[in-house]
């Protein structure tokens, strides 16, 4: 990672649950409508499309607010839907697959924006819009206004998800920031159109390449060429930063007091780009709200965008899908057993419906020696299932000193699964897995003979629950620390 270890961003990503963020925008419905094609019509010479399926989801501000549910943050949705069953299917979308709250203005005659997309295998035939142009009536603008003054105190950051259906006219647009700034609050913006002073006062615009070169009229190639460009755009528009989206090329960040930061594109197979943006805001801002400093939050969105790419149709993140991006290629066979904390909770879950009793062990695991592998099968032959909690980098670097760990998160979890004993392993930035332990409810809590079960972390917790304390025997003659000694470390 350019800036932040993937170990740090995983203490980020754990942070997002509950994140408050605010969304004002274009709501629209995606229909997808899915097929076979066999031939080409006799009426044209276009493909036949053989409907199989037929599925509605959340679009545009909508899809931010999917995506920042499935991360686990708290979205609000704020926008304009018609008096039509359109609309009220958005109203039902946002119960019932966002369960977060969408204050929707209905905009009497009004025509609820639906775009629909017929798709055969994973190949787009073609987009059909439905929609209304034009500038909202004076009292319905208002009413956005009024909705987000009400909501803006008690987020901690806001997304202005602009598709130019016209909730975000130039004087709500001053209105939403203004008052975002007033409160404090960070505002990112999924921008529209050449016009980027509109969004004066924004923290950040995360514009696509092609929208990068057309607002600016620089070209947009190359890692200077776009620093360059966002750089003028940045200081053009009066925006604190810019996140400039580059498909295949990654991202490349341009703040006011910092090197541009260019971050290599996570996806390994483009399946389709559709509401990419849309989890690009939506993450970052995410992050932002959880209080991650803007370019762990940006590598967080890059991390999420490579996710929903390598997806067909207006797809989502989930934690322990940008987890694994963010530590692809450096995993190797640990890669599928390592898990944030949330996924942890489903898998342990998993395991006790089925029966399984569940182990917890941890530590730093800093050069695997076989002290720790000893601990490991005994801790394993405790249990149905064994978690380990493995000690961030930062995390070991309180408890052991300078110069430690010797190997990073990524490269000792690597190590910790390719241990048939261990069956999950979930990093933790604390000093202590006591948090953990009280989350992941484990059966059995192993440690090394050097405790005894009144001194293991959590061992009140596991008892309360009627669990046991196992003390494992120590495999005499190893330490890491005796080894780094020995080697002049």
């Amino acid at each position: 990672m350019p800036e932040n270890d993937a170990h740090e961003l995983t203490a980020w990503l754990d942070a997002l649950p509950g994140a408050p963020v605010l969304v004002v925008g274009d709501v629209m419905l995606d229909t997808y409508i899915t097929g076979t094609v066999t031939r080409v019509s006799p009426e044209a010479p276009v493909p036949v499309l053989h409907t199989q399926s037929e599925t509605t989801m959340l679009g545009g501000a909508g899809n931010v607010l999917r995506n920042l549910a499935d991360l686990g943050a708290a979205g609000v949705l704020v926008g304009v839907v018609g008096d039509d069953p359109d609309g009220a299917a958005i109203h039902a979308h946002c119960r019932e697959t966002t369960g977060a709250e969408a204050p929707l203005v209905t905009a009497a005659g009004w025509r609820t924006t639906r775009k629909t997309r017929y798709i055969a295998g994973t190949q787009q035939l073609l987009r059909a819009d439905a929609e209304d142009g034009g500038q909202l009536p004076e009292n319905i603008r208002a009413a956005v206004r009024a909705a987000v003054e009400s909501r803006v105190g008690a987020c901690r950051a806001v997304v202005l998800s602009d598709y130019g259906k016209g909730v975000l006219d130039s004087g709500t647009l001053r209105h939403v920031i203004d008052a975002a700034r007033a409160a404090g609050v960070p505002v990112v913006v999924d921008p529209k159109g050449r016009d980027v002073t509109r969004y004066a006062g924004a923290q950040v615009v995360t514009p696509n390449r092609p929208e990068l070169q057309d607002m600016t009229g620089c070209a947009a190639e190359g890692d200077a060429d776009v620093a360059a460009a966002a750089r003028q755009l940045r200081q053009s528009g009066g925006l604190d930063a810019v996140l400039a989206t580059r498909g295949a090329a990654g991202m490349t960040l341009v703040t006011a007091d910092a090197a541009p930061v260019h971050l290599p594109a996570g996806a390994r197979e483009v399946f389709d780009v559709s509401g990419a943006g849309d989890t690009v805001v939506a993450a970052l801002a995410a992050g932002l709200a959880a209080g991650a400093p803007l370019p762990a939050a940006a590598e967080l969105a890059n991390a999420a965008a490579g996710v929903v790419v390598g997806k067909l149709g207006t797809a989502t993140a989930r934690p322990p899908e940008v987890l694994h991006a963010l530590h692809a290629g450096r995993l190797l066979a640990g890669e599928a057993k390592l898990l944030d904390t949330a996924g942890a909770e489903a898998r342990v879950a998993a395991w006790h419906r089925a029966g399984l009793q569940v182990g917890f062990t941890n530590g730093c695991f800093d050069l695997l020696h076989p002290g720790h592998v000893s601990l490991l099968r005994q801790a394993r032959a405790a249990c149905d299932r064994l978690v380990v909690g493995l000690n961030s980098d930062a995390s070991v670097a309180r408890l052991k000193g300078d110069g430690r760990p010797l190997q990073d998160a990524a490269a000792r979890a690597a190590v910790l699964g390719a241990i048939d004993a261990v069956d999950a392993i979930v990093i933790f930035a604390e000093d202590t897995p006591r948090a953990l332990i009280d989350r992941l409810a484990p059966e059995v809590l192993v440690k090394g003979g050097d405790y005894t079960p009144e001194t293991v972390v959590g061992a009140d917790l596991v008892t309360a629950r009627g669990g046991r304390i196992v003390i494992a025997d120590l495999a005499e003659g190893y330490s890491t620390t005796n080894t780094i000694r020995r080697l002049g470390g």
